[in-house]
């Protein structure tokens, strides 16, 4: 009898068994993963985006460890929580305050809550295929979701939440046609968790524009990729314009921490008592120093050679597969993507979900792992690269995806 629900605690975790055998990680360091075996493996996982600096990064653990070990949780300030704000908020422009909570659903479901305050206005929109976070009024519409087709001349909507058509121009105009009650927009800048389709020229400004124009806030939805592609929000330097953010994963390191960043006029809104926030490991002593020693290091990290380096091997693995007679494509940036099977990368969530093979993707993860290379098994995975991912690591990755096609080749 087994006592842990599952095997897990969270539902994507999951893996497949291989001849029988369950996968379990021993230990993570750097841009590998040890299972129980001892076997070492390249990871591309990467904590679903929880780090940039790679797995156990040791200027950030010790940090933790020493504000752990100062006390873990003190029932009242202390200095370590405004230096993490202070921070964070040298990379998030005007929205310069900040609330720090442990998940990014915790900060998802908070900023809809400042938006329905601020505005007086009750209904939330996020995107058809979107994902931000599980608390019950968000998760709806899901990639995988029926609801996430749109197929149906009504707009879907569940609890206050309506979908909108991610890069759909004249879909955005139509919303705001339709609902005059819309009290924000969340936008996640890259619909990361339906393949990494990224925004059309001009997208995330046109919405933007129509919801500011319309009375409506934008929220960016940067838990995924914030400080992904630049040290601050991709949102931004993909020409969103947002009223709040929220941010995590990559904050921390692999520390559980999460945030919602404002604009000083939506979060006076706390102090005023206008809307309740509590959380009792909110804002811990461990998770702040973790703040402080990962955005130190990333303030100096040199994106461009990351980007760079991972945009060539998005080019070269489109060649090994091709070397096998296997066409394939891939979505995203140098330093997050997904491979698609066939010759089309999608543009949005409809050519997407005629894109996605699950057996195909389950096929290659099940052939990488045989090569010491872990692969998120889903049909709208990502390959997640770190400042630990070297250009001699990278060709390591590289060789176990050559054998993983020829595997797949054989059939």
């Amino acid at each position: 009898m087994t006592h842990l629900i599952g095997g897990i605690s969270s539902a994507g975790r999951a893996l497949p068994e291989i001849d029988g055998q369950a996968f379990s990680v021993l230990s993570s360091q750097g841009p590998y993963l040890w299972n129980g075996q001892g076997e070492r493996y390249i990871d591309t996982a990467m904590g679903f985006g929880a780090t940039m600096l790679g797995h156990g990064f040791a200027p950030v653990m010790q940090a933790a460890s020493k504000a752990l070990m100062a006390g873990p949780m003190p029932s009242f300030a202390h200095d370590l929580e405004e230096g993490a704000a202070a921070a964070l908020a040298r990379f998030t422009g005007e929205l310069d305050q900040v609330v720090f909570v442990n998940t990014g659903s915790e900060a998802v479901h908070l900023a809809c809550r400042v938006a329905r305050s601020a505005t007086g206005r009750s209904r939330i929109v996020k995107f058809a295929a979107g994902y931000d976070g599980w608390y019950d009024q968000v998760a709806f519409g899901n990639a995988g979701a029926d609801t996430a087709r749109m197929t149906d001349a009504q707009r879907p909507e569940r609890d206050g939440v309506l979908l909108l058509r991610y890069n759909d121009f004249a879909d955005a105009e139509q919303l705001f046609r339709d609902h005059t009650d819309i009290a924000a927009l969340v936008i996640e800048p890259v619909l990361a968790n339906a393949g990494c389709v990224q925004p059309a020229p001009g997208y995330l400004k046109h919405l933007s524009d129509l919801a500011h124009q319309h009375g409506a806030l934008v929220i960016l939805d940067e838990v995924l990729m914030g400080f992904r592609l630049h040290a601050g929000l991709s949102g931004t330097l993909l020409g969103a314009e947002p009223d709040l953010a929220t941010v995590g994963k990559a904050i921390g390191s692999g520390v559980p921490v999460a945030a919602l960043v404002g604009k000083a006029r939506y979060m006076k809104l706390f102090e005023q008592g206008l809307v309740v926030r509590a959380g009792t490991y909110s804002g811990a002593p461990p998770a702040c120093a973790a703040v402080v020693s990962t955005l130190e290091h990333l303030a100096g990290a040199d994106y461009a050679g990351l980007l760079a380096r991972g945009e060539q091997l998005r080019a070269d693995i489109v060649r090994v597969f091709a070397d096998r007679g296997i066409s394939v494509r891939t979505t995203g940036y140098g330093s997050v993507f997904t491979l698609w099977p066939g010759a089309m990368a999608p543009g949005n969530y409809a050519e997407a979900s005629q894109v996605a093979d699950p057996a195909w993707t389950l096929q290659l993860h099940k052939a990488l792992r045989q090569e010491q290379v872990m692969s998120m098994p889903f049909a709208y995975g990502r390959v997640y690269l770190t400042f630990a991912h070297t250009q001699a690591v990278l060709a390591e990755l590289l060789a176990g995806y050559r054998r993983a096609a020829a595997r797949l080749a054989k059939g």
